[in-house]
């Protein structure tokens, strides 16, 4: 079993951080993903969850977790795509799920902050892709930007509680919404920006709720806000974690790595 050192602490594979979404197809990702995953690797982040938008990229998805043991890969339709979401989309999609290492269905959900699509288009492609998850037995990876109100209303009368809420950044009712209906907290670099209100919401989260992620190359966090993001850099997100829960890195690498293999179901 390989062992890291890092920064004096030892990490074996089971204690790795896990990066639950990053999009490792984009060029400046996956032209260099070698040396990123070696980076990433150094830093004490062990795997990778790559997170498909469209239907293009999720295939993507499938072709990097087919080809390294180390990613596994999601299939959806982000709410920016959801205009352009062919008619059979669903069924693409399944048929990228029958693969072992698709291991969730998303990135889904509403942003209205946005609106690059049309907000009814978005909302009929969220509940569709809601109900194929379920039909899969799949968790969801849902997206929600200034649209807190219509998330929890469509979870509310479609979801049944497996998925998780990516990149959180709203406010402390809609992550106890999300709680109550089952669903996991993901915190991204965001949580780390100066005069951000998330590390309030994160301490009151409980720790077998709670994942990390880099939404790579988005959201860097600090020091390296403002520049392309790497997955190596959920470490930044795990350590802000420790400081606000008052614990140690590693027991936040352990926590939120148990928590994502029990949610996408991944090798130990």
């Amino acid at each position: 079993m390989k062992i890291y050192l890092i920064d004096e602490m030892l990490y074996v594979n089971s204690r790795m951080i896990i990066d639950t979404h990053c999009h490792l197809f984009y060029p400046e990702i996956k032209n260099n993903l070698d040396e990123v995953l070696r980076q990433s690797e150094e830093m004490g982040v062990g795997q990778f969850i790559c997170v498909g938008t469209n239907l293009d990229d999720s295939r993507e998805c499938l072709i990097l977790s087919e080809t390294d043991t180390r990613i596994y890969g999601t299939a959806g339709i982000h709410p920016h795509d959801a205009k352009d979401a062919p008619e059979d989309y669903t069924d693409q999609i399944c048929d990228l799920m029958s693969f072992e290492r698709m291991v969730a269905c998303g990135e889904m959900g509403l942003d209205f902050f946005r609106n690059h699509s049309d907000p009814k288009v978005q909302e009929r492609i969220f509940i569709e892709q809601i109900k194929l998850a379920q039909i899969l037995e799949k968790p969801i990876i849902f997206h929600n930007r200034d649209a807190d109100e219509a998330t929890i209303r469509v979870l509310n009368k479609n979801g049944n509680g497996n998925g998780v809420a990516h990149c959180f950044s709203s406010d402390l009712k809609t992550a106890q919404d999300f709680l109550d209906m089952g669903y996991y907290i993901s915190f991204s670099g965001n949580l780390t920006f100066k005069n951000s209100h998330l590390p309030d919401i994160a301490k009151m989260i409980p720790l077998n709720r709670i994942l990390v992620e880099t939404d790579s190359p988005y959201l860097s966090p600090v020091p390296f806000r403002g520049k392309p993001n790497i997955p190596g850099r959920t470490r930044l997100v795990a350590e802000k974690l420790a400081e606000i829960h008052h614990v140690s890195l590693e027991e936040i690498s352990e926590k939120t790595s148990e928590n994502t293999r029990k949610l996408f179901s991944l090798d130990a």
